[in-house]
């Protein structure tokens, strides 16, 4: 439920435009932090001003810059000036307003007693990433939801190819399989050996290897065709080999007792796995988050009402996006559905990994 505080404040919401800055903002804050603010193009992610006026309504207060990947149910504050506490409930009423479901904030210049006063918890340090990936070293939290879901380790992965391997490995991490030290690129490397399709991986081929690397762990894929997918892009004498390599890979999971799925796996049926304290692997395209239509890896292990929580491997430094967007990120089950058809093939695919 909504403080009193949040139902009081009184806040502006203007957008934030590249390469200026209101002269309320100017007077706000420091150099530093608005050099960060226009470091990278966020436009993509909908950038925007929640400033509390002065008294005198001619100035500002506070202000937080304020962004989301699109189709996503939360906020992310990059940083907040001024008064920050009256700045990050002006912020959390927005989202409210909105009928969101989280507010994040960036660990740029918050600290945790700060966010802590004001609700927020800590999110996990992601564990060690590429060396070039960008991001605050913290990032807090604040479900608006009941229940929130219990946190998965993030780990960036290190290539551009690797996503199905690391979402494999937080699934095994966050089920205890797998203790956090061992998730490095070490495993991202050999997991992803065992399920490529080169350079992707395919869900069968995935699936198969996460049996293998897990004997213990029961595994289902679920891929709605029977023929080879994510090789449209190849030409076509590539496309025979790494077919081949799928229909290989089909009867491996008949031999190893990874039965396949012939259906689309529906938001109901995440829901009702997750209920189970399952593990999604779902294949979804980028276009809808990032704006380009790559097919790409995210473990989906929480659930709250109206949107389904996933851990994203990747983040796109380049918007600003970094693995406080990434982590623990909840999607309405409507976007989730529609990011889950890839379009270049029209197919839908997914592994569940279920508890020893």
């Amino acid at each position: 439920m909504p403080s009193p505080q949040e139902t009081s404040v009184k806040s502006v919401v203007v957008p934030f435009e590249a390469g200026s800055s209101p002269a309320p903002l100017r007077r706000l804050a420091p150099d530093d932090v608005l050099e960060r603010w226009h470091a990278v193009d966020r436009s993509a992610h909908a950038p925007h001003i929640v400033a509390v006026p002065d008294d005198d309504g001619e100035n500002w207060g506070a202000a937080a810059l304020v962004t989301a990947r699109p189709h996503t149910a939360y906020l992310k504050i990059v940083d907040a000036v001024g008064d920050v506490p009256a700045a990050v409930t002006a912020v959390v009423a927005h989202a409210r307003r909105q009928e969101l479901v989280q507010v994040k904030w960036e660990g740029w210049t918050a600290n945790p007693d700060d966010a802590a006063a004001l609700d927020f918890v800590s999110l996990l340090p992601p564990l060690p990433r590429a060396q070039d990936a960008e991001g605050p070293t913290a990032g807090y939290v604040r479900w608006l939801a009941d229940d929130a879901p219990t946190e998965p380790p993030y780990y960036g992965q290190t290539t551009h190819f690797t996503c199905g391997a690391v979402t494999a490995l937080i699934a095994q991490a966050h089920a205890g399989v797998l203790s956090q030290d061992a998730l490095d690129r070490r495993a991202e490397l050999t997991l992803w050996r065992e399920a490529t399709n080169f350079p992707s991986c395919e869900p069968v081929g995935l699936g198969v290897a996460v049996r293998r690397t897990w004997p213990t762990s029961s595994v289902t894929v679920h891929l709605d065709t029977e023929r080879p997918v994510l090789l449209d892009h190849f030409p076509e004498h590539d496309q025979e080999w790494r077919a081949d390599l799928q229909r290989m890979s089909r009867a491996d999971a008949g031999r190893v007792g990874v039965p396949i799925d012939p259906y689309p796996l529906s938001i109901a049926a995440i829901r009702s796995a997750i209920g189970r304290r399952d593990h999604v692997l779902l294949l979804v395209s980028l276009a809808g988050m990032q704006g380009f239509d790559v097919p790409h890896w995210v473990l989906c292990h929480g659930v709250v009402p109206g949107a389904v929580v996933v851990d994203d491997p990747w983040a796109n430094a380049a918007t600003g996006d970094t693995w406080v967007d990434a982590h623990s990120l909840p999607v309405p089950d409507a976007a989730l559905d529609t990011m889950s058809v890839i379009s270049a093939d029209r197919f839908r695919g997914a592994v569940t990994i279920g508890r020893p």
